[in-house]
């Protein structure tokens, strides 16, 4: 399958940057095949920016990115209309969100009016400025950074803001052989700057509508239901978009593994990265990471041949 080849040459490309990350990138790879959108979460220095600058680079699409701060304002993401003198006329003037891929770097540095101007963006794909809607080309794919909430000068995304990221994905360390490779290949070169495209958007576009090709079975569609319901028992209770979420993830991930139909192992592999910070309430990550595997271990596997039903 074409797409499949397409997401293995841009894994590959981005591995030449990124050291001990491969888990991550097919995770990011994920929600791009899924059409959704990605928040990365980890302390400074951890490769946040620059893992999602190489993947922009190996797509060969637009790519805009803004640094959000305390100051930053609404209409400094979207756009806004200004009246132009020499015309007589209101012009309007794009925004870093007209673009194939936005990395929002250090979102959660933003204040919670500035970070919901990009609600309409996630769900929507389109911008309404002074009651104009304007549609955002696809693909449309957005990468958040954010550093842990105890870091000082951050403010905690709210619950709709965080139910349209598929998946929230931590960035996690380096081994100390890993630690000596990345001294290694950058002390004399900057692998980022000499990084290529490998694809482009029209193949992006033909990736996202394989994906929803992908085959999911029903006893799968059910156990992604159950999966769900029983996240509401207690009411931290996961979206319909985070049911939806689910399943397009389980989608994507099949597509990273080289597949065309899904299997129960894709659904347990990505079920924490996508329900743990949908659920509601007073719970720390490894809180809600206990609630989401007591769910998985208590709800039972499904068992079938998944490829052969159509």
């Amino acid at each position: 399958m074409e797409e499949i080849g397409i997401l293995s040459k841009i894994e590959e490309n981005v591995a030449r940057v990124m050291i001990g990350k491969k888990e991550v990138t097919k995770l990011l790879l994920t929600a791009l095949a899924a059409g959704g959108h990605v928040l990365l979460e980890d302390v400074p220095g951890t490769g946040k920016t620059v893992l999602a600058r190489a993947l922009a680079k190996s797509m060969g699409c637009t790519f805009n990115r803004v640094q959000f701060t305390p100051d930053l304002l609404p209409s400094d993401v979207t756009g806004l209309s200004f009246f132009n003198q020499e015309k007589g006329v209101f012009t309007f003037q794009e925004g870093p969100v007209f673009t194939n891929i936005l990395l929002a770097d250090e979102i959660n540095r933003a204040t919670p009016r500035t970070q919901s101007s990009l609600l309409e963006c996630m769900a929507e794909r389109q911008v309404t400025v002074d009651g104009e809607t304007r549609e955002l080309a696809p693909p449309f794919f957005v990468i958040a950074t954010q550093n842990p909430v105890e870091t000082i000068g951050c403010f905690p995304l709210p619950e709709a803001q965080l139910d349209r990221f598929i998946m929230k994905i931590p960035m996690g360390g380096l081994s100390e052989t890993e630690e000596r490779q990345m001294l290694d290949r950058f002390i004399n070169a900057e692998p980022l700057a000499e990084l290529g495209a490998v694809c482009n958007a029209e193949e992006i576009r033909r990736l996202q509508a394989a994906c929803r090709e992908v085959y999911v079975h029903e006893d799968l569609r059910n156990y992604v239901v159950a999966l769900v319901q029983a996240t509401r028992k207690n009411r931290t209770g996961v979206s319909p978009r985070g049911t939806l979420a689910l399943l397009r993830a389980s989608q994507g991930y099949a597509l990273v593994q080289g597949r065309t139909y899904v299997v129960p192992e894709d659904l347990k592999e990505i079920a924490h990265y996508v329900l743990c910070h949908r659920l509601i309430g007073e719970y720390d990550d490894t809180q809600k990471a206990t609630i989401v595997t007591g769910i998985l271990n208590r709800i039972e596997l499904p068992t079938e041949d998944w490829k052969s039903k159509r």
